[in-house]
């Protein structure tokens, strides 16, 4: 059990590739809202993890229905999800202490391991980050207008979520002005002069953006 434990899940968007009336984050797997599978595993890891859900304002009220009705009981507080996920884990961040160790997850990710999340949360202990990775399993190639060459993959990962700071270096970072460039919390970390420290991740934490995924992450939740 760790007091200092916190974890943002990031659930702000609208799921516009999903083809679903729903945001992603509550579609339903195996008769439960993706959201909800993946807070579980937190939860599993450490009962003892504060969370901070970052929502959509218009599904703040959908939301908390959704937890009644599902009897799901955690620690948690809620803030209202920015324009861009930049500004949704901005307005997270302040509610998290300054001496506490932070993991940012997106909320569709059910599928992150025990062993992704412990690993995560004790080297951050030691680094001031870790950021989960895996292996680029396809070949790459780099494409511009004016030509193309295949890339090493060796020396690529495919970067994943939760990505863990210490606190007070994290809410530092976001202090900084918007910028296109942060694809991630990482990115903005490392924007701060600060290193990023590189940890395995577990292959199967994907992220669910699809309907081809839903169905990957059905099989998998079985």
């Amino acid at each position: 059990m760790n007091s200092n434990h916190y974890v943002i899940i990031v659930a702000g968007g609208v799921g516009k590739r999903m083809n679903s009336p729903l945001p992603k984050q509550f579609i339903k797997i195996h008769n439960k809202p993706i959201i909800l599978h993946t807070i579980e595993r937190f939860l599993e890891t450490d009962s003892s993890i504060q969370f901070v859900i970052s929502l959509h304002p218009d599904y703040i009220e959908y939301w908390e229905s959704m937890v009644k009705e599902y009897n799901f009981h955690f620690n948690y507080q809620v803030v209202k999800g920015g324009q861009e996920r930049f500004f949704s884990v901005k307005n997270a961040l302040e509610l998290i202490p300054r001496n506490a160790i932070v993991g940012i997850h997106d909320s569709v990710r059910p599928l992150v391991s025990t062993d992704t999340i412990l690993r995560c949360f004790r080297e951050t202990e030691t680094h001031f980050s870790a950021i989960p990775v895996v292996d680029s399993v396809n070949s790459l190639r780099y494409i511009n207008e004016h030509r193309n060459e295949i890339v090493d993959r060796s020396f690529i990962k495919q970067v994943q979520t939760p990505q863990y700071f210490d606190a007070q270096l994290i809410k530092e970072a976001y202090c900084k002005d918007y910028s296109r460039k942060f694809t991630d919390d990482a990115s903005v970390y490392e924007a701060n002069n600060h290193d990023i420290h590189p940890v395995q991740g577990n292959p199967e934490n994907i992220k669910i953006t699809s309907p081809i995924d839903l169905i990957v992450a059905k099989e998998m939740l079985k």
